[in-house]
Formats: C-alpha cells, sequence, structure tokens
C-alpha cells in the first residue's frame, strides 16, 4: 500500500473550490498522467463515479471512481477499482483569505509482486505528481 499526501493554500473560498473538484472531468485538466476521465453516474449521496484513465509509466491503468463520502464543501472521498485499487480523499478548509486544498490517496500497486520493489519510485513519481497536480490547481483557480 502506497500512501501520499499533500496540501497548498488557494485564494478562493471553499465552496469555488470543492465545486470545481466535485466535476470529475477537472481533475484530467489539473493532474498530468491522468489522461482521460468522464462521469457516468450522479450518485444518491450527491457525488459522481466517473471512469478514469491513469498512465504510471506509460502504461494505461483504467478505472473507476465513486465518491463514497460527500460532504459539501468540506471532503470527497472516491474509492478507487479497476486499473489502481485504493482511496482518494480531497478536504477543503477555510483558512485566511481562501482554502487549504488537501489530497490523500491510499492505494495499492495495480502489480503486487513489484510493490515492495516499485513502491520507493512510485512514491516519488506520484509525489511529483501529486505536487504539480495541487500547483495546477492552484493556478486554474486563481487565475
Amino acid at each position: 500500500m502506497v500512501r501520499i499526501e499533500d496540501e497548498i493554500h488557494v485564494a478562493v473560498d471553499p465552496e469555488t473550490a470543492f465545486d470545481y473538484m466535485d466535476v470529475p472531468e477537472h481533475q484530467a485538466e489539473i493532474s498530468p498522467s491522468l489522461s482521460a476521465v468522464e462521469t457516468v453516474a450522479e450518485l444518491p449521496n450527491g457525488g459522481k463515479r466517473a471512469t478514469y484513465t491513469y498512465r504510471m509509466a506509460g502504461v494505461p491503468l483504467d478505472g473507476e471512481v465513486e465518491a463514497t463520502v460527500y460532504d459539501p464543501p468540506r471532503r470527497i472521498v472516491f474509492e478507487m477499482t479497476g486499473g489502481i485499487e485504493g482511496t482518494i480523499e480531497w478536504t477543503f478548509s477555510p483558512e485566511d483569505d481562501g482554502v487549504r486544498v488537501g489530497y490523500a490517496a491510499e492505494y495499492d500497486l495495480p502489480i503486487p509482486v513489484l510493490d515492495r520493489l516499485a513502491a520507493p519510485f512510485v512514491r516519488k513519481y506520484n509525489e511529483r505528481e501529486l505536487r504539480t497536480t495541487l500547483q495546477n490547481l492552484k493556478t486554474r483557480l486563481e487565475t
């Protein structure tokens, strides 16, 4: 199991940041290795279910995410199935003149045998991806 997390301050209100991330397709706009996202259903809890294609080291991994926790404008937790199994949690906390956006993901590598060998590479790769994703979110929302 790999876990990564980070956060960033964005100079918009929590509702604006939450509303932006509540559209699954926006994830592909800010995440460098996420090549495709498509909403396939709105759930009874108000969250979304979407398909995704994530490229890890050039290998496409397809799957679905489903919002299992949906608490506007504070939190969305997605369960990932398919090419990557795990969870993604977005949090939105009011802070000064904006919002502190947090991201935490916990997932299994798609090939269990490589888990132990590839974990350090995958962690470093995904930490860079996450930092870029959060910076892209900040740039998009503040522009």
